[in-house]
């Protein structure tokens, strides 16, 4: 048997979500091959898996990090845009019929689920964000208006020519992503919430007394985990804004800093009582000892977050309106506080960190949510579907009992 994934490469959590779903394929003998693009590249390369280049996509960032719409939309302009999504789908096209998978595992990639559908193979669709929401900028209000209206409409079409919708997210009423999830009712037929994906759950990591002798870690002192993903340019900006003021932080303050560059040395640096790691292989391990995490609102670092049962401190890419949409969900579900990027300095982080450790109802809804997250296992769920769509299709493979996990 054969899966073929197609992720989109913009950031790192696509991949991410996506790589404890072929582990757990590889497992039982399936054969794999991913079709990626950016910064997925190098951690799909990390984690040996096969792998062939897709054309890129993505959006123009400014300076600062922030999403640039107006560039986005004119600059490579809609009919060279078109272009390169025409080029990325004969690209899909070639790759699947020169590797006849049984099925396709589409991970936010519309390029590859209308390949699969040319083609006649079986796919799967994960994704967290159903619709792609424009800013509300007063200057493109009506242009984001009626881009909405006809991006959800091409878009959700797109994604329900899968044979199943599956989104790695809680169900009702601690869905994070639910303000990214505006699906009409006539689609959700093939949509299901399968829980979060979760490569290393918090009971397979030793206890935190233990864990922080291991890590090198004071037992005295507060521990803030800061994991920073997105596209290079987007977090270059941030991650010098933090090193400013977190040098400011009283020594007791025991600061880990990951920066997500999967190609990069595993090896800290440390400079007083901040330790920044370019690539961190073992971020499950600090997410467990960790007090609080501060980070970009991505959809799996508040999952992972609130699955490992830790207030968040979220701070979106400005003009990133998926990312916006997730921070205020997370707040609305006690978990979290937002800070806006350009209000970001010093006084303002040293009071939302001392908010959050100071006041217990943060953390004892994050550890109320971590119960149900826990409940559900996403990784599980998907792989069943995949065997199951293969199945239907006649592949020769014998497997249909999956291995249990260990409870």
């Amino acid at each position: 048997m054969k899966v073929y994934f197609g992720v989109c490469g913009v950031g790192l959590g696509h991949a991410g979500r996506c790589i404890p779903v072929a582990k757990k394929l590889s497992e039982i003998g399936v054969e794999l091959l991913f079709s990626t693009y950016g910064d997925a590249i190098d951690y799909v390369k990390r984690e040996g898996f096969p792998l062939v280049r897709a054309p890129p996509i993505g959006f123009v960032v400014r300076p600062d990090g922030s999403v640039d719409f107006k560039r986005t939309v004119m600059n490579p302009g809609p009919f060279f845009g078109l272009f390169i999504f025409l080029r990325q789908l004969i690209h899909e096209i070639r790759f699947i019929k020169s590797y006849s998978p049984n099925v396709i595992v589409s991970d936010s990639r519309a390029s590859t689920i209308l390949a699969a559908k040319l083609l006649k193979i079986p796919c799967i669709t994960t994704l967290n964000q159903y619709q792609i929401i424009i800013p509300r900028r007063k200057r493109f209000l009506r242009l984001a208006k009626f881009s909405d209206a006809g991006i959800l409409t091409i878009i959700g079409k797109v994604w329900n020519l899968s044979d199943a919708v599956l989104i790695p997210d809680l169900p009702p009423p601690y869905t994070v992503s639910s303000g990214n999830l505006n699906i009409p009712s006539r689609r959700k037929v093939k949509v299901k919430l399968v829980g979060p994906i979760l490569p290393i759950k918090p009971d397979d990591i030793m206890f935190k007394n233990f864990l922080r002798e291991k890590l090198s870690l004071s037992h005295s002192g507060p521990v803030i985990f800061i994991p920073i993903s997105g596209q290079e340019k987007e977090k270059t900006y941030i991650i010098r804004l933090l090193r400013e003021i977190l040098r400011k932080f009283p020594t007791n303050y025991q600061i880990i800093l990951s920066l997500g560059f999967p190609g990069s040395s595993t090896n800290p640096i440390k400079s007083g009582n901040i330790l920044t790691y370019r690539w961190l292989p073992n971020r499950f391990e600090y997410l467990k000892v960790c007090d609080l995490v501060i980070s970009r609102p991505g959809h799996e670092t508040i999952i992972q977050s609130l699955c490992y049962g830790k207030p968040q401190i979220l701070i979106p890419t400005p003009g990133h309106t998926e990312q916006i949409e997730n921070a205020y969900r997370a707040r609305d579900l006690g978990v979290a506080v937002v800070l806006k990027q350009e209000a970001l300095n010093y006084k303002n982080l040293r009071e939302a960190v001392d908010e959050i450790l100071k006041n217990e109802a943060y953390k004892n809804r994050a550890e109320e949510i971590q119960k149900e997250a826990l409940a559900l296992d996403a990784i599980d769920e998907i792989t069943k579907e995949i065997i199951r769509l293969s199945t239907k299709a006649g592949s020769d493979l014998p497997l249909l009992e999956l291995p249990q996990r260990t409870p």
